[in-house]
């Protein structure tokens, strides 16, 4: 059965490191095997539709491509789309919509084992509100996140992997994520059709 993917890249394109441009990445993604591919802007973000449900199996194979083409991993996080539709939905601050670039959605590599919440509370700056949702950290900070000494410790203080993205990208991903065409939902006439061809 095919299925709607979502593939997050950690520190691509940024500060000079970890260079691949879209042309680059989407030859990538094909090489892999992955259809309806779409990208947005240069920070490596993707969707694409596979006939899979192995989201870690997806994760390493984009991984390990772009290791062998480029000598270099960055860390690359797959969520299927209807679990990134339910991160936005879960999104408890709804000042995002006028401030788009006051939130931030980190999206884990797993959920964190241990959470000391407390210790967050040591870096957390005047303004700052965060809230951790399964793999999802939202991140609100109305003042930007450039000298934010909470968010730079965010993948440190929970331990596992993780890349952010701000609430305008995400939304724009899930409206790209949700117009990829449904393999399995095409129109009754041309799936009869092909059922005809092949009897």
């Amino acid at each position: 059965m095919t299925s709607t993917f979502i593939a997050l890249l950690r520190g691509v394109n940024v500060g000079g490191a970890g260079s691949l441009t879209t042309k680059d990445f989407v030859r990538l993604l094909e090489a892999t095997g992955l259809r309806n591919i779409k990208t947005y802007i240069q920070t490596g973000n993707a969707v694409f539709q596979a006939d899979t449900k192995d989201v870690a199996g997806l994760s390493e194979k984009i991984k390990t491509g772009i290791q062998r083409k480029h000598a270099f991993a960055p860390e690359v996080i797959v969520l299927r789309l209807d679990e990134f539709d339910r991160a936005v939905a879960a999104n408890p601050y709804p000042g995002a919509d006028s401030n788009p670039k006051a939130l931030h959605l980190t999206f884990l590599a797993s959920a964190p084992k241990k959470v000391e919440l407390e210790t967050f509370e040591e870096y957390r700056a005047r303004g700052e509100e965060f809230s951790l949702k399964g793999r999802v950290l939202y991140f609100w900070a109305p003042d930007g996140i450039g000298r934010s000494k909470l968010f730079s410790r965010i993948e440190k203080l929970l331990g596992v992997a993780a890349t952010a993205r701000n609430w305008r990208t995400t939304c724009k991903l899930l409206e790209l994520g949700r117009a990829v065409p449904s393999e399995n939902t095409k129109p009754a006439r041309q799936r009869n059709k092909k059922r005809v061809q092949r009897a």
